[in-house]
Order: structure tokens, then C-alpha cells, then sequence
């Protein structure tokens, strides 16, 4: 099949039953924009792995000239507490980037599945859940994260659980929405009449036609999930000294303020990596929406 195929310019069976958003992907891959996220975002992904490897002080050791200016042997400078800031900054990615892509998967595990459950099986359910995202929905988010944080404590756990306290509504509003334009489809109703349980139609039928918004929505809010679980640990209610932490080295530079380094490499670290998601996450949202898909393409070829 795959040769005959071939010989008639046609798609591979294979190929022409993958979903069309996901045929429009390497194309998509032609932009500038995307190659830059992905490029930087890579890289941010190696340093987290490699940091013990390429840092070239320990993170924690005060054993360096205090506030010493960028130069040769600490090319980011030094804080307060002598210690090497681009060795703390490769550190922090140890801890801001895994926190972040740990907190935007369990929010798009928790909200989707509840949003999902709402969609498919309406009434009590759709209640339920829906009311509780307007809950949360009632509130600013940075307040409602500072809330919960401080009722918890002061700590990255604590901090990373208030911020899903307050990200998972999103993705349950947004599945919600896609699982009740595709619930009376004619394939999900077929599916329902041969004898398929709630939980087979959701994963078999539903799921699959869901999964593309909700994905680029994820890549869209890696950024905002960092930027709050930063300005938690900026406001003193995430991660705690000595910890490593983004967030919390741009506070400790609030302090020195004339010794500008100290908070502007961690808060160009996280400009960085805000930007590559962002970056990533337009560009998905091209693929995946047949309205700009064309547009992408043009600006490809």
C-alpha cells in the first residue's frame, strides 16, 4: 500500500487517517518563531539536567567575594552572601523549569478529567464542577495563590499546590466546552449504541478530538505557571533560603538594588523561558485552529 502510494503522490493510509491538525505540524515548524522556542527551550532542559556538571561553584558556598561586580571568574557576579549567582541561576532551573512542568500537568490531569466527567455526563456533574471553577474564577488569581499559600506555609510544595488550586479551572471550563461540541456527534453516538461504557466513549471517541486545545492551552500556561510560582517565592511564600529559586533570588536583589545583577540574571532566566513556551504554544495554536492554518502556511512557503 505504502508503495503504491508513493508511485501515485497519494498519502500513505497511515498518514491520511492522523487527524489534520497533526499533518500541519511540520510545517508549522518552519517558522522562526517555533524553532527559537524550541531551541531555547531545549536548552533551558539540558542546563536543568546538566547543572551539577557545568556550574562552576557549589550554589550554596559563600566563599566568594561579596557583591563582586560580573567578571572572570564569576561571570554573573556575586550576591550578598558571596555566592556565585550564574552557579545559583543554573541551579534554580533544577528547580523553577520541573516545579512548573509538574504543576501544568497535574492541572491539565485534574481539570480535564473534570472537565471531561461534566461534558459527557451533564447534569449533577456539570454542576458540581462547573461551580466550583466559578469559585475559583471569583477570585484574582495571584490573591487566591497568595491565600492558599500562606494558610499553607512557606514552602515550593505548598506553593506548587497553591497554584493548582487556582490553575486547574481553566482546563476544566476549556474540556468541558470541546467534550459538549462533540458528545452528540454521530461517531460518539455510534460508539454509545454498540455497547461502549462512559469511560470507553470518553477515551476512544471524546479524548482524542479534546486533546489538541487543551494541549496548546498547557503550553501556553507553562509561562503564566511560572511567573506565579516566581512571584510566590518573590513575596516570600515559596521556596526559602537557600534554596536556588528564581522567584526568590529577584527578591534578594530588591534588597542591594544598586548591585543590579544579583536580580537581573534569575529574572532574565525566566524571561527566557516564558518566552520559548509562549513561542511553542502560538505555534501549536497555529497548527491545531483551521482558521489560521492557511495563514501559517503561506507565511511558510
Amino acid at each position: 500500500m505504502s508503495r503504491t502510494s508513493a508511485a501515485t503522490g497519494r498519502l500513505p493510509d497511515t498518514v491520511r487517517r492522523l487527524p489534520a491538525a497533526v499533518r500541519r505540524l511540520p510545517g508549522v515548524w518552519r517558522r522562526p518563531q517555533a524553532v527559537a522556542g524550541a531551541l531555547v527551550a531545549l536548552a533551558w532542559l539540558v542546563i536543568a539536567a546538566a547543572a551539577p556538571l557545568i556550574a562552576p561553584h557549589d550554589p550554596l558556598a559563600q566563599e566568594l567575594p561579596r557583591l563582586a561586580e560580573p567578571g572572570p571568574g564569576h561571570w554573573f557576579g556575586t550576591d550578598q552572601l558571596g555566592r556565585d549567582i550564574l552557579s545559583r541561576v543554573l541551579y534554580g532551573a533544577r528547580v523553577s523549569i520541573p516545579l512548573t512542568l509538574l504543576l501544568v500537568a497535574l492541572s491539565v490531569l485534574i481539570g480535564g478529567f473534570l472537565g471531561a466527567v461534566a461534558g459527557y455526563l451533564g447534569r449533577w456533574a456539570d454542576e458540581t464542577v462547573m461551580r466550583l471553577a466559578d469559585l475559583v474564577f471569583a477570585f484574582p488569581t495571584i490573591i487566591l495563590a497568595m491565600v492558599v499559600a500562606a494558610a499553607l506555609g512557606a514552602s515550593l510544595t505548598n506553593a506548587v499546590l497553591a497554584v493548582l488550586v487556582v490553575a486547574w479551572a481553566s482546563y476544566a471550563r476549556v474540556t468541558r466546552g470541546l467534550v459538549l461540541s462533540v458528545r452528540e456527534q454521530e461517531y460518539v453516538l455510534s460508539g454509545r449504541l454498540l455497547g461502549f461504557s462512559v469511560w470507553r466513549s470518553l477515551r476512544v471517541d471524546v479524548l482524542p478530538n479534546v486533546v489538541g486545545p487543551v494541549l496548546v492551552l498547557a503550553t501556553l500556561d507553562i509561562g503564566s505557571a511560572l511567573l506565579l510560582l516566581s512571584g510566590l517565592s518573590f513575596l516570600g511564600l515559596g521556596a526559602t533560603p537557600p534554596s536556588a529559586e528564581w522567584g526568590a533570588m529577584v527578591a534578594s536583589g530588591v534588597d542591594v538594588f544598586d548591585s543590579w545583577w544579583v536580580a537581573t540574571f534569575p529574572g532574565l532566566a525566566i524571561l527566557t523561558v516564558v518566552l520559548a513556551f509562549n513561542f511553542l504554544g502560538d505555534t501549536l495554536r497555529d497548527a491545531l485552529d483551521p482558521r489560521t492554518a492557511r495563514t501559517v502556511k503561506e507565511r511558510a512557503l
